[in-house]
């Protein structure tokens, strides 16, 4: 069971009723606080199905905007939601950034780095990458907490199977907190170092609209939803019917909470 639980990082059709519409949110208010100028060089790491590049593209008028993600499948649709000829986009590995040392103004990432093995490389390369006086900014899902609609899938699944909550753990959801992120900038030598909250409404219309993109598996919780036997994966499906505070009309109303990190770079 353990090779099917792997999430997989390939279809953006998939992802994006899944996070990706939830994360465009995130990411307006993320370039909100952030008040960059505009005509600066920028840098998505772990870029995915483009969301943030989008936003960046449309709000901070970019100089240049580049982007890597390891995952062809998201990159093939970032370039078709972006137009290949306004953004630069390659498959690489967050861990070893293909591009010279101070070459970019900013560095951001969205919903990425928990997944990284070796975050504090990562964080290295990104402050390697960045220019002195510029900013390495970035987010992750508050999975533990004021993320609902993974922090509610995850209480059912272990209230049936109590191996569900050490493989959430298994991916990284304590590292999505104020203090290991604020120490993860403090460790790689940036300065200036600031933590936020960002949260934003997630409205389901039903609850098919909250449980179908579970049937994807892309990312974790879809990946141990379709890992499960159809008997328990029926059983949890009705476990969540009940637990989920649907409205009269049948509407699901939760919050999705990120914590969002910047820090300067001398």
């Amino acid at each position: 069971m353990a090779e099917k639980l792997q999430p997989r990082w390939a279809s953006g059709d998939l992802y994006e009723p899944y996070v990706g519409r939830w994360s465009r949110l995130v990411a307006r208010e993320f370039l909100a606080w952030l008040d960059a100028p505009p005509g600066l060089d920028w840098l998505d790491v772990g870029c995915g199905t483009g969301a943030l590049m989008e936003a960046i593209s449309e709000r901070c008028a970019p100089k240049r905007l580049a982007g890597i993600d390891s995952s062809e499948g998201f990159l093939d649709f970032a370039r078709h939601r972006l137009g290949s000829e306004a953004v630069e986009l390659r498959q690489a590995d967050a861990r070893s950034l293909p591009f010279a040392a101070s070459e970019f103004d900013r560095i951001a990432s969205g919903l990425v780095l928990n997944f990284v093995a070796d975050k504090e490389r990562a964080a290295a390369e990104m402050a390697r990458v960045a220019r002195s006086g510029g900013e390495v900014a970035l987010y992750v899902w508050d999975y533990t907490g004021g993320m609902e609609l993974m922090r509610r899938f995850w209480d059912a699944a272990a209230d049936l199977d109590p191996h569900a909550r050490e493989l959430q753990d298994t991916w990284h959801a304590a590292f999505c907190q104020p203090e290991p992120l604020y120490r993860l900038l403090e460790k790689v030598g940036l300065t200036r170092i600031e933590v936020r909250a960002i949260d934003v409404p997630t409205v389901f219309r039903d609850f098919d609209d909250y449980w179908n993109p579970f049937l994807g598996g892309q990312s974790p919780a879809p990946a141990y939803c379709m890992a499960l036997s159809e008997e328990d994966r029926a059983t949890l499906r009705e476990r969540l019917r009940e637990t989920l505070p649907t409205q009269p009309d049948g509407s699901i109303h939760l919050t999705a909470r990120a914590w969002a990190v910047r820090g300067r770079k001398r």
